[in-house]
């Protein structure tokens, strides 16, 4: 079946969330030593209203239909974050997305782009595959020149992931890679049958120890706009308010750009402006 995918994730999913929670947070006694990590499925069904031999079909990946009601009480009983919650809507009941091949981007958007320099801005498609940058993107977060021939399947996330002089420029560079890689795993709820989001995740368990270490811990985040620090040694200290757009006519993109301080955007144009000219 189509779905089988997304059910295998949800009991994954289910059963991180249950083996990282303790009794106490739960509101529980806990009564001596457990063999297990986190509470007891019989636990989680208690709190949720269900039965026991129904909440361990989900966990299973057995084909069971939970009502809204019934998820929304397995998510307050997980203390689910909002994130976490939609994340488990999603598992239980995936929604049939159309996959398509990235279409061309507007002339419109292209041109927006690049006007946005000395701000970096790039285009990510469904897959977080790199579409389109400005300059200072090309810059700051050392990609190929926009100018030239794009390579192939340029992904943000391997980019990151493997760019070590990259990670050496962003302060707390593991701990933000992981909210990335939290991102990623929202992305891909919503697309649990597309080829190129597996083949991604594949590739990503064999190059970075990193991703093999979060993937399996089920965390989850969407996009949100952050205020974000770093440093290049030939800029110097930079900081950016970054803000995540999606056309409303083509959801699976993201625009990122980042908006520089007064300070980082004087720093950036000279720099573009020396190595135009250089």
């Amino acid at each position: 079946m189509d779905d089988i995918p997304s059910k295998m994730s949800l009991g994954e999913f289910l059963r991180s969330r249950r083996e990282r929670l303790t009794p106490e947070y739960a509101g529980l006694v806990s009564y001596g030593r457990r063999r297990t990590p986190g509470l007891r499925r019989e636990e989680v069904a208690s709190l949720a209203h269900i039965g026991t031999s129904w909440y361990t079909s989900l966990e299973q990946g057995r084909n069971v239909n939970p009502s809204e009601d019934v998820l929304n009480n397995i998510a307050k009983a997980l203390r689910l974050t909002e994130d976490e919650r939609h994340h488990l809507h999603l598992l239980a009941r995936p929604v049939q997305q159309e996959q398509v091949e990235d279409q061309p981007l507007s002339l419109g958007l292209e041109r927006t782009i690049r006007a946005l320099d000395p701000n970096p801005a790039f285009v990510l498609g469904r897959c977080w595959d790199l579409l389109l940058w400005n300059k200072a993107a090309e810059f700051v977060f050392r990609l190929p020149s926009s100018a030239s021939h794009m390579p192939p399947r340029l992904n943000w996330i391997r980019h990151l992931l493997t760019d070590a002089r990259l990670g050496s420029n962003i302060k707390d560079w593991e701990s933000k890679a992981q909210v990335l890689i939290a991102h990623f795993r929202a992305d891909y709820a919503r697309f649990p049958n597309d080829a190129r989001f597996k083949e991604l995740i594949e590739e990503f368990m064999q190059i970075s120890q990193l991703f093999r270490e979060s993937w399996p811990l089920h965390d989850v985040q969407v996009v949100t706009n952050r205020h974000k620090r770093g440093y290049d040694p030939c800029i110097g200290e930079m900081e950016f308010e970054h803000v995540t757009l999606q056309p409303p006519t083509h959801s699976d993109l993201k625009i990122m750009i980042y908006t520089a301080s007064t300070e980082t955007a004087e720093r950036l144009q000279s720099f573009m402006n020396d190595r135009e000219h250089g």
